[in-house]
């Protein structure tokens, strides 16, 4: 017996093998009319009556995604604990996160993946989401975009340190 084997349990690092299974989960379908984007967006840029009429008229989950992508904890959790772990993965994914656009990638929300990879600049998700995704989407997009490369900026700033919007 090898003592990588007696110490680690195996051989080689040849001998792993990533396997990703598909999460049994349910989660909400994501399709809205164009001009719930566009409130969408004016509601990410600050507009308090928007969000909140999305908020009371049935768009609960566009809210607390507004609010996880201010950095709302609470509004994470919402999204996770009601059936939009794919909205989470999306913010979380705008945000650098590889494992949770991999997810959206395995679970087949195309769309969210390349929103999320348009929000951190990736060139080629912008130019599918201009193919294939309606406008209002790609104006989706470069609004999480700015409101992402604000934060990034503020917690970068040592004169707005700490800052969030």
């Amino acid at each position: 017996m090898s003592w990588i084997k007696r110490i680690f349990g195996k051989d080689s690092e040849q001998d792993q093998v990533a396997v990703v299974k598909k999460a049994n989960i349910t989660h909400a379908t994501l399709d809205y009319p164009p001009k719930i984007i566009l409130a969408w967006c004016q509601a990410l840029e600050g507009n308090s009556d928007i969000s909140l009429w999305l908020l009371e008229n049935g768009y609960e989950e566009l809210f607390h995604t507004t609010n996880a992508i201010l950095l709302k904890q609470q509004a994470r959790d919402w999204l996770m604990q009601n059936g939009y772990p794919h909205l989470m993965a999306m913010v979380n994914a705008s945000e650098g996160n590889e494992s949770a656009l991999h997810w959206l990638d395995v679970h087949k929300f195309t769309l969210l993946y390349h929103v999320a990879n348009g929000v951190e600049g990736e060139m080629t998700s912008f130019g599918w989401l201009k193919a294939n995704a309606d406008p209002t989407i790609f104006l989706l997009t470069r609004t999480i975009k700015k409101i992402k490369d604000q934060i990034e900026f503020n917690h970068n700033d040592m004169y707005s340190f700490g800052k969030d919007n």
